[in-house]
């Protein structure tokens, strides 16, 4: 069977939410001992994020049922990034900056959120939530970053951990390979990227889509 009919049958808004808007608390140790020796890391990953001014990449997004799809993604820092789906995903993420927006083709509906409630603002805003809230969780690889961030005082705003690996070509370098997100019952979901690209011009257009709801572009 093949990935795009499994998806369609299945509530892919609800595994798109989980991955990319909502995620929510789970329990991770990290000993102070362990994060003072990795201190440096911290600035590290923020630099990485500050670095990147566009950046546009292939992913796959895998949920907790394992089901993947992918598809292209282009970010334009500050804040706008875009999720477009492959062929037969009738779906579409975009920020312009402010909001996040989630389009369902197939049934004309359109769900907006603003960027800092979700954990992508992490991703749109490093200076912002990396640096407040970020945390560095041990890894048993020097080559390899991992940060979560996650603003304790609003946990309804998600919980993301961006892991970064060490590439003299990446901005900063060290170059955002993945992330992971968990849902309201601590369900996993992860977001890959591969053939990371950067600095080519994007122009803002990038960032509309058309309203299934009314004729023209948002």
């Amino acid at each position: 069977m093949s990935m795009i009919h499994r998806f369609r049958n299945a509530p892919l808004r609800s595994a798109l939410a989980a991955a990319l808007l909502l995620g929510a608390p789970a329990s991770v140790a990290t000993t102070s001992a362990t994060a003072t020796a990795q201190s440096g890391d911290l600035d590290k990953a923020v630099a990485a994020l500050r670095g990147i001014s566009t950046m546009k990449a292939d992913f796959t997004q895998t949920d907790r049922q394992g089901r993947t799809v992918g598809g292209k993604l282009t970010l334009k820092r500050p804040g706008k990034i875009r999720f477009q789906y492959e062929k037969g995903v009738p779906m579409l993420l975009v920020s312009n900056g402010s909001s996040l927006t989630l389009i369902d083709y197939e049934v004309n509906q359109v769900e907006r959120w603003p960027v800092k409630n979700s954990p992508l603002g992490a991703l749109l805003d490093p200076s912002r939530d990396v640096k407040r809230y970020g945390k560095l969780q041990p890894t048993s690889n020097s080559n390899v970053i991992s940060v979560e961030v996650h603003d304790p005082s609003k946990p309804e705003y998600g919980r993301i951990t961006l892991i970064f690996t060490k590439n003299a070509s990446a901005p900063g370098g060290w170059q955002l390979t993945n992330w992971v997100a968990l849902d309201s019952q601590n369900h996993r979901t992860t977001v890959r990227l591969r053939n990371q690209k950067y600095g080519m011009s994007v122009a803002d257009s990038e960032f509309t889509y058309r309203d299934p709801r009314r004729s023209g572009r948002r």
